[in-house]
């Protein structure tokens, strides 16, 4: 492996397959647990392979901005895998993803060493997940090492298949808030008029922010929020 890391992390990515995507969409608005089989092949010997089963919690914080979300939104994972987000972050990808500012936490995992051909042990991986019928668990061929960025591809991948879905949702809820009698014409106004000072200056948007949460409705206005971030990127 190059001493490289920004090779290290292209190399995981380019080399991992979903083979098995998990079926059921993120929540919205809370925690959703993915379980996953990751299946790598061992680097020096032939007809060895290594499995990694284990489940990740994807978080949906109140607030997070895209300059902090690298540092903040990864638990259990190695250097590596940050500094393929912090890369994400900084080249403009996967933009999606740092603006519904999901964290991620690897909970638990196990590992074992199998003497056997890989394609073996993934047919019988498939096999097993698709008898359990688990709409939230994934089967992944990625490599040794760095294993966990090839959960982090997985886990992109999971926020990109959900997005349309998890857009309408809070679309609805926005919609609700503004329809909301609880919502004051005053509270609202205010709000109006803190969104267009924070599209002016940049500075004002942790105001906004705190707002927004003062008066309970970031996640009705969560899109639109972190639309100022991307429109300025």
């Amino acid at each position: 492996m190059s001493n490289d890391k920004t090779f290290d992390f292209h190399y995981a990515v380019a080399n991992t397959e979903i083979l098995i995507p998990p079926t059921g969409r993120l929540e919205t608005f809370g925690d959703t647990i993915l379980g996953y089989v990751l299946v790598s092949e061992a680097q020096d010997e032939i007809g060895r392979c290594k499995v990694r089963t284990g489940r990740m919690r994807m978080r949906k914080p109140l607030l997070v901005t895209p300059e902090a979300y690298a540092e903040r939104s990864l638990e259990g994972f190695s250097d590596e895998a940050r500094k393929y987000l912090e890369w994400l972050r900084d080249n403009g990808q996967e933009v999606h993803v740092l603006r519904y500012g999901y964290s991620l936490s690897r909970e638990s995992f196990s590992e074992q060493d199998v003497s056997r051909p890989i394609g073996d042990v993934l047919e019988d991986a498939a096999r097993d997940i698709k008898a359990r019928k688990d709409p939230y668990l994934a089967l992944v061929r990625g490599v040794e090492d760095p294993w966990d960025v090839c959960l982090l591809r997985l886990f992109l991948d999971s926020v990109s298949r959900s997005a349309r879905h998890n857009i309408e949702q809070l679309a609805q809820r926005q919609v609700a808030v503004h329809h909301n009698p609880g919502v004051s014409p005053q509270v609202r106004q205010e709000i109006e008029e803190a969104f267009a000072a924070a599209a002016k200056d940049p500075s004002l948007r942790n105001r906004l922010g705190a707002l927004l949460q003062k008066h309970s409705v970031f996640s009705a206005y969560e899109e639109r929020f972190f639309g100022l971030f991307r429109e300025r990127e």
